[in-house]
């Protein structure tokens, strides 16, 4: 049976931004603004995929379509093509430096290693055979890489210095995670203040429901076996040392949210997540599961250097924010480097200056598509009785008629009529 997405639509609103402020501080003004937002009861992950192709996010089961015409700080949807991507320099350079640390450790580990050994901790490299140059170098793989130092893929005749597992798990919570969360917060984002029910708010509850991934071959173990929500737990001699929160959807494989312990900053583990996240997004297409081939990577925030980085993940692309097609990245940096907010389709819509144009014109919706919007009546013994939208109590008041409004706008007619309001 398939499942059916359910929810409560909310209407525009605006808070502080945390993307322009001092570290750690948000701005002083409320100049971030949102479309609409929408309280998910339960949603199909075909359904959130859809949604996140048309700007959306979640926090938790709650969904937002940012207004980025209004904001400070446009943040444009980007997805990496993780089927062409092909690692940089510097990136590969990360991969490997995480797994010399976990194959032989640090320079000292190392030292004492071979000492223990009985071998010299500088050895002399090999005679080459043949005309060093001419060599071809050797052929990249990035799901190889990626797994060279887990000790599941390890060989058993290997000896690495840590041992260290990657493990998906569905998103649940554990005392474990709130305190590498806590951690993370007070260290690198100098916010003390965090609950466990603001860790369970966050990134523990959400509304996507569980559903098979159709592989046409029978995938390796560390695959998932169905799309939802997940934890990516990182150990490295049992200890847990990162987590990425990630959504796994028909199309791509959607970032949440990752945090570290600090001490292993300088390996990078931020870029090293999005390098794997991309490796899982493919290895899943390869098993089978052909609609899978991108790494959706949440938002692009060309004025803030911190979220900037995602744009060094290639090919990547940007959806323009009034249609919804995709744009190269390479293409759209020249408008971003000249307007606040471009618009890639209508680069006329595009707006210089910092200054908030103000709310558009009223939202209007047809009495078609209106008729075909699906809103709870009753429940009665588990049955939903539902009928048109304009035909509810909510549409005889003013204030929740605007907020379905601007619910139904900003997901556009094919998603409105897939979502069923209460």
């Amino acid at each position: 049976m398939p499942v059916v997405s359910v929810g409560m639509p909310l209407g525009p609103g605006c808070s502080t931004c945390g993307y322009c402020g001092p570290l750690g501080e948000r701005s002083s003004t409320e100049t971030s603004f949102k479309k609409a937002g929408f309280i998910a009861s339960q949603l199909s992950c075909r359904v959130y995929q859809k949604m996140i192709y048309r700007g959306w996010r979640r926090s938790g089961t709650y969904c937002y379509a940012p207004d980025l015409r209004r904001s400070c700080c446009p943040q444009y949807t980007i997805r990496l093509d993780a089927i062409a991507f092909k690692p940089s320099r510097s990136q590969r350079k990360i991969i490997n430096r995480w797994n010399h640390f976990v194959m032989q450790g640090h320079k000292s580990e190392a030292s004492n290693l071979l000492l223990l050994q009985g071998i010299s901790s500088s050895p002399k490299p090999p005679k080459s055979e043949g005309n060093a140059s001419k060599r071809d170098p050797p052929i990249f793989s990035l799901s190889t890489s990626i797994h060279a130092a887990e000790s599941d893929f390890v060989s058993p005749n290997t000896t690495a210095r840590h041992d260290f597992k990657v493990t998906l798990e569905p998103s649940t919570y554990s005392e474990e995670k709130y305190a590498l969360y806590l951690l993370y917060q007070r260290e690198v984002h100098h916010d003390p203040y965090n609950t466990p029910e603001d860790f369970k708010r966050f990134l523990v509850k959400s509304p996507l429901i569980n559903e098979p991934i159709p592989y046409t071959t029978s995938p390796p173990d560390h695959l998932p076996s169905q799309y939802g929500s997940f934890h990516q737990m990182y150990r490295l001699d049992g200890e847990l040392i990162a987590m990425g929160v990630i959504d796994i959807l028909p199309e791509c494989v959607s970032s949440v949210y990752f945090m570290y312990d600090p001490k292993h900053e300088k390996y990078s583990l931020g870029k090293l997540s999005a390098i794997r996240e991309a490796s899982l997004a493919r290895e899943i297409h390869d098993a089978g599961a052909i609609t899978m081939t991108s790494l959706a990577m949440g938002f692009y925030i060309h004025s803030c250097q911190k979220m900037k980085y995602k744009g060094g993940y290639s090919p990547s692309y940007l959806a323009d924010p009034e249609k919804f097609t995709w744009f190269p990245l390479a293409d759209c940096i020249p408008q971003l480097e000249k307007f606040r907010y471009a618009a890639f389709v209508h680069p006329e819509h595009s707006l210089e200056g910092p200054q908030d144009p103000g709310e558009g014109p009223p939202v209007r919706v047809s009495e078609e598509l209106l008729d075909e919007v699906m809103v709870i009546y009753s429940m009665q013994q588990g049955a939903i009785s539902i009928i048109p939208i304009n035909l509810s109590h909510q549409w005889n008041d003013e204030y929740n008629r605007e907020e379905i409004l601007s619910c139904v706008n900003a997901l556009g007619d094919e998603l409105a009529r897939e979502i069923i309001f209460r």
